[in-house]
């Protein structure tokens, strides 16, 4: 705890605080990160599927590791390695799908 703040921030019992959030009082300017929501939901959705893209990556190396040479990699690890890629699938296909769905009910709002 003795690396939070440095001898500048910190005088008798006070410690100077910065405001770095548009919602705290006094803020002035834009803070690092500060983000709108349409960014944010872009960044999640990019990392949702790299993670995704990951998983299924790792599928793929862990059972051509098995495949090639079986006694280095236990078959408990590919079939968890399956299932994880699985369900990052089935979670990105429902993602999409319900994305689908609400873009067809806007576009057919009259």
């Amino acid at each position: 705890m003795s690396g939070l703040f440095g001898p500048a921030q910190v005088s008798g019992d006070q410690v100077l605080l910065k405001a770095t959030h548009k919602n705290h009082f006094g803020f002035q300017g834009t803070a690092k990160g500060d983000q709108t929501p349409a960014e944010e939901f872009t960044n999640a959705l990019k990392n949702a599927l790299g993670e995704t893209n990951k998983l299924q990556n790792d599928l793929s190396d862990i059972t051509q590791a098995y495949i090639t040479d079986p006694e280095s990699v236990d078959a408990h690890d590919v079939t968890i390695a399956m299932s994880k890629a699985n369900m990052s699938i089935e979670i990105t296909k429902a993602v999409v799908d319900g994305a689908l769905k609400a873009y067809n009910n806007i576009i057919n709002i009259r």
